[in-house]
């Protein structure tokens, strides 16, 4: 196994998910450390808890500089997702550290949604567990690029390949039957640091990467999206000005019709490139035009990527107010009125057939009705059976329908064109995110 080559200078989401009590805030929290990204003062209080804690497997419990609720300190398990920001002489990060409890798989959902990558850790002992296959069932169904499979505690199996081989097979025939193509497999200690930020002597049998070296070589889902998908951005609001130029350019007649004449549309561009001379279309009008201006953080700029805020001005006066979407020429998405889907319960509130919803996609919000619940998947036979209801935690197939349409495309082309959330049209609650079945 080679280490794949160094993607620098980008951000990079990552989500860690895993059953209870397989090390997964240790291994955060040795990340975290060993890359020098925890204050003096937040280790010295580490220190301190662990002290009194009593915690006599090394300086101090590696898991409490992630656990950070009250309650996951008390009972030594993650609640909720916890994000942390860090970063490395090659790249940024975003971490989010979610929950292993079967209650708490909507959280594990929510911030796997947005990863390039999710690590999902196996006590080496153990093996893959029920657990393990729900959060890779999960993975699979979001189609995350990118898979890591940490084997735990390996330094409890004397670092010998002979027991990691056994549940590296495990992992590989799961994935396999699931159908995640990229996946990484590799031996760890999170107690002891064993292959987290550097490769470990203790397994000189392992050729691949260190955990870190992966995060920082893999390409981000913005890398792809730029250099792979048509360009997309969902209309947030129309740049108008109205209050003038302030008195001291007010005297400049050509600043006065500069602004009078001004109009643009702001937002974020989910994917692709965009350049000043391209033709781009307005979903769901249709109307064509040319991009002859673009601003990026206020200032003029040539082009924009994905993952940058901007405002783009054209040749025409075109509607596109909010909820409009502005594609490349030529790559206009359909308009959808019913779409088959997944959908990923998050709340409390059963959600069954004839149920009226909000549908939030990209920055359009349209009226839904729940036409039909064909079926919820179970996770632990890896098989759809039959529903007629959708309780929390639940991921089955429905069918939506539409008040007004929307440009949703196949889930597994794109990422972002394909997934929404379904919102109570009462109180504003998201009900379940979703995804387009291709």
């Amino acid at each position: 196994m080679t280490t794949p080559a160094l993607a620098t200078g980008t951000l990079f989401r990552f989500a860690t998910a895993g059953s209870v009590d397989d090390g997964k805030s240790t291994l955060v929290g040795r990340l975290l450390h060993d890359s020098k990204a925890i204050l003096a003062d937040q280790l010295e209080q580490v220190a301190r808890t662990s002290a009194d804690r009593g915690f006599a497997h090394g300086e101090f419990d590696f898991a409490l500089l992630t656990d950070g609720l009250r309650a996951e300190r008390e009972q030594g398990i993650t609640i909720d997702v916890a994000y942390r920001y860090f970063s490395t002489g090659a790249r940024s990060f975003i971490l989010a550290d979610c929950p292993g409890h079967v209650q708490y798989t909507r959280n594990m959902v929510t911030g796997a949604t947005t990863a390039d990558a999710v690590i999902v850790l196996i006590d080496g002992r153990k093996g893959v567990l029920e657990q393990t296959r729900r959060h890779l069932a999960v993975v699979a169904l979001l189609r995350v690029p990118h898979v890591i499979v940490a084997v735990n505690k390996i330094d409890l199996l004397d670092f010998a390949e002979e027991a990691f081989a056994p549940v590296e097979a495990q992992v590989r025939a799961v994935t396999s039957e699931l159908g995640i193509g990229d996946v990484h497999v590799l031996p760890v200690s999170a107690l002891e640091g064993d292959n987290i930020v550097e490769r470990s002597e203790r397994t000189p049998w392992y050729e691949g990467p260190a955990l870190l070296e992966l995060l920082e070589a893999l390409p981000s889902q913005d890398e792809v999206e730029t250099a792979l998908e048509a360009f997309r951005l969902p209309v947030q609001l129309v740049l108008r000005p109205q209050g003038g130029l302030a008195p001291e350019f007010a005297s400049d007649e050509d600043a006065v019709e500069r602004l009078r004449d001004y109009r643009a549309v702001a937002g974020r561009v989910s994917s692709g490139t965009v350049s000043v001379g391209d033709r781009v279309e307005i979903f769901p009008t249709g109307i064509a035009t040319t991009v002859t201006g673009i601003q990026v953080a206020g200032r003029e700029a040539t082009s924009a990527v994905a993952a940058q805020s901007v405002s783009l001005q054209f040749a025409d006066d075109v509607d596109a107010a909010r909820g409009a979407l502005v594609v490349a020429a030529g790559t206009l998405p359909e308009a959808r009125r019913e779409i088959d889907a997944e959908l990923f319960q998050l709340d409390a509130r059963p959600l069954t057939a004839g149920a009226r919803v909000l549908v939030k996609h990209g920055t359009a919000t349209v009226q839904a009705i729940v036409a039909q619940i064909e079926s919820r998947y179970d996770l632990d036979a890896l098989v759809h059976e039959p529903a007629g209801v959708l309780e929390t935690n639940d991921i089955g197939r429905v069918r939506l329908r539409f008040a007004a349409d929307l440009p949703l495309e196949p889930y597994g082309a794109n990422r972002h064109g394909g997934s929404f959330l379904v919102i109570h049209p009462s109180d504003g609650a998201t009900l379940a995110a979703g995804i387009t079945r291709d």
